[in-house]
């Protein structure tokens, strides 16, 4: 009998560059999920923030790099030959997975602000260069447009804001305390412009205006138009109003306080207690974004009722918090129950303006 043949060796199998492009961007996504988790690996080695920061900076750099790379390869033809993308690929997977490495080397003991701040950076990293490689995916071979463009900056900006980061918590800390303070300072803004023009809605309902005199009311009603009730504060609402506006600017006042609390007696070493305050701080602007919706007609005054309790509780929180910290070192410092005294004097006074509606509604 004849002898058998020798096995034939297997032959590697070659991978198309775009689905390489494909099967790269699919990676990248899926580290992002563990990113969001971001606990921070053990080691027995001692921290260097000298080290941290040099290394994080040098990631991005490299990061940018293969991100230019990436985007000039696939905007010509003819593309990359699938030896050639399979380099390019490892080389933006390798970039990725550096800069990762050296977020999770960041210990928890630096402060929980600062790891954040360290943690969105590599999120949106990650995430711009998963969707750079989705567009030139999608559209291979193509002088760069504008949705590369967009993709690629995306990228390109997110590098560049790195070496931004602050290198501390406390820094940390007043960067994420300004931002609350510039969100509630806006929130505010829209809540007088709109009283100043007594027309919340000003500008945005021009064309139903124009043909309001071909629909009735009742047609109005019935085809679901808004009516003036709908559109308009009445006398009611707008002494509501007043003391709601006067709570959002103490809310601004007591971010404003806590900031500057932190500047001047802050201590570096202290990061738990620096991260309870951003974190209960955190919680303000949101609460007056709540309460600055509620007060858009058709107004609720019960919604707005317990809007304003919400934002109250988060705010006393907040100053009691910041009262035990050590940014407060005389706890009995008269600012803080000032601003307690006004919080509750507005809400005294949303109270008084609502109790007609909630003695009804419990009837």
């Amino acid at each position: 009998m004849a002898s058998a043949a020798a096995p034939t060796a297997a032959v590697p199998t070659v991978v198309p560059p775009l689905e390489q492009l494909r099967r790269l961007a699919v990676e990248l996504r899926l580290l992002l999920p563990g990113l969001r988790v971001g606990e921070a690996q053990e080691t027995t080695k001692e921290f260097n923030p000298e080290t941290f920061w040099r290394k994080l900076n040098e990631a991005a750099v490299n990061v940018a790099r293969e991100a230019t790379t990436l985007t000039e390869v696939f905007s010509r033809v003819p593309l990359p030959s699938p030896q050639e993308t399979k380099r390019f690929c490892e080389q933006v997977h390798a970039a990725i997975k550096a800069i990762t490495a050296v977020y999770y080397s960041l210990p928890k003991d630096r402060g929980i602000t600062l790891r954040k701040l360290v943690r969105n950076a590599t999120l949106d990293i990650v995430g711009g260069m998963a969707q750079l490689v989705d567009v030139l995916f999608i559209t291979p071979g193509q002088s760069p447009d504008s949705s590369d463009l967009i993709s690629y900056n995306s990228v390109w900006t997110a590098c560049q804001q790195v070496p931004r980061i602050p290198k501390d918590n406390k820094a940390a800390a007043l960067s994420m305390l300004t931002k609350s303070v510039d969100l509630v300072k806006d929130a505010h803004e829209e809540m007088e412009q709109a009283m100043e023009e007594c027309d919340p809605y000003c500008g945005l309902l021009n064309d139903t205006e124009d043909n309001s005199d071909s629909h009735s009311d009742e047609e109005d009603d019935r085809l679901g138009f808004p009516n003036n009730r709908d559109l308009y504060w009445s006398e009611e609402d707008q002494e509501l109003i007043i003391p709601c506006l006067a709570l959002v600017r103490a809310s601004k006042a007591c971010l404003k306080k806590i900031r500057i609390s932190v500047a001047e007696n802050g201590k570096k070493d202290q990061v738990a207690q620096l991260d309870d305050i951003v974190d209960i701080s955190d919680e303000i602007s949101p609460s007056v974004d709540d309460l600055a919706l509620s007060i858009y007609p058709p107004m609720c005054h019960l919604t707005v009722r317990i809007n304003s309790a919400k934002l109250v509780s988060v705010l006393k929180k907040a100053l009691e918090i910041t009262k035990a910290s050590h940014v407060t070192p005389q706890p009995e410092d008269s600012w803080i129950p000032l601003l307690i005294n006004a919080v509750d004097q507005c809400m005294n006074r949303i109270k008084e303006l609502t109790q007609s509606e909630l003695e009804l509604d419990h009837r």
